[in-house]
């Protein structure tokens, strides 16, 4: 059975065709940089690879290249749409409604759409992947993987919020999490890794957007983003955890509108707000050549990530290993020497030679004697949504 995943970031789209349930990769690429004027399009089969920077301005662009590439008469991987007979689709916030991977239908869109307020960054990004595929493969089932549904283990204590009980029972507002399909992808490796019975692990995906899970005997217990994604770490443009007292400061002294406060906190904040960079390897690159703004940004995008690893260990009563995966956490060896200095206490001792290794598979970081283990584990969502679609089809 031939599954294609699409994975709609924030500021990018990965893509792999697998042929299923044997999980044979048939093709992989990645749309990247969307919006900036250095937007790239990579393409890889058994027999082609295509690397190219084009003009990719938002995501349906991106998502209709993609598809000419898999159909394409000299480098493509597909003769006939029909081949596909199932798309499985990455969305983010599935709300109190989606707790399970679904098919997808016009109930099920109208839902995805009425959450974009919640996710405005990505489901949009989501929804726009549907209705292009829809429309590109149209025999295929859709199917829906939920960001959201990982963390449904989350006990109460940790995902309600200190407001009127009203709110939750009567409008759902709750932590609900995110990046849960990768955060279980990492973490299920990361167990049979160990070969520990009893696990208390902390997952750090980081990317553009960026998050961290306390996952305790395979299960979520917390985790740092919440009710949409936006808070706990520094991200790309989003702001992570802030003062909601700035809010109405913005609003009701600075004359700003809600409008204008919820586009600031979700596009104009984090890393780019800090340096005028979005991208961490353009922030690094300066970073070395002495931009004080740029260190002064990894530095406190670090410490963001030190508190949460602290206060997990705290809710786990211990810790066994911590995991840096996704774009970031795989290949920054800036950011991960960052969040590993001064750890001691904690157990966490980072190899600086160990961390230099560009790991495409599980690495170990970590000094021998390291109470703590430091892994790198390349995510691979795609996969996660593959098996979950293919299960769904059975």
């Amino acid at each position: 059975m031939k599954i294609l995943v699409i994975n709609s970031g924030s500021s990018s789209i990965k893509y792999q065709l697998f042929n299923m349930p044997q999980e044979d990769v048939i093709c992989s690429g990645l749309v990247e940089r969307i919006g900036l004027d250095n937007a790239e399009i990579h393409y890889k089969s058994t027999t082609n690879k295509i690397d190219e920077v084009v003009d990719i301005p938002n995501h349906k662009i991106g998502l209709e290249k993609i598809v000419n590439l898999l159909l394409d008469a000299k480098t493509g991987v597909l003769k006939s749409t029909s081949e596909i007979e199932a798309v499985g689709h990455r969305v983010v916030h599935g709300g109190s409604t989606f707790s399970n991977t679904t098919v997808i239908n016009k109930e099920v869109k109208d839902k995805i759409k009425a959450l974009f307020s919640l996710a405005p960054q990505h489901n949009p990004a989501n929804y726009e992947g549907i209705v292009v595929a829809k429309k590109m493969f149209p025999e295929a089932v859709q199917i829906a993987v939920f960001d959201t549904a990982f963390h449904q283990t989350i006990p109460v204590e940790a995902y309600k919020y200190a407001i009127p009980t009203k709110f939750f029972d009567e409008e759902h507002i709750r932590l609900y999490g995110f990046h849960g399909t990768s955060h279980k992808y990492v973490s299920e490796k990361a167990i049979a890794y160990l070969g520990i019975a009893n696990s208390k692990i902390i997952t750090i995906h980081l990317g553009n957007g960026c998050s961290m899970t306390a996952i305790k005997n395979g299960k979520s217990i917390d985790h740092s983003l919440g009710f949409g994604p936006v808070t706990g770490l520094i991200m790309g443009s989003r702001s992570g955890d802030i003062d909601h007292a700035i809010i109405f400061y913005l609003v009701n002294s600075l004359g700003y509108s809600l409008d204008e406060v919820d586009s600031l906190l979700q596009k104009e904040s984090g890393m780019l707000g800090l340096t005028g960079f979005s991208d961490l390897r353009d922030i690094e690159a300066e970073a070395s050549k002495g931009n004080k703004e740029c260190q002064l940004a990894l530095d406190m995008n670090a410490y963001r990530i030190k508190k949460y690893i602290g206060s997990y260990a705290a809710a786990m009563n211990g810790l066994d290993a911590i995991v840096f995966t996704a774009g970031i956490g795989e290949n920054s060896v800036v950011i991960r020497k960052l969040v590993c200095s001064n750890m001691e206490y904690l157990g966490i001792d980072l190899d600086i030679e160990k961390n230099n290794i560009r790991a495409k598979e599980i690495t170990e970081i970590h000094k021998s004697n390291s109470k703590t283990k430091i892994l790198i584990i390349p995510t691979n969502e795609e996969v996660e949504i593959a098996k979950q679609s293919y299960q769904l089809m059975k």
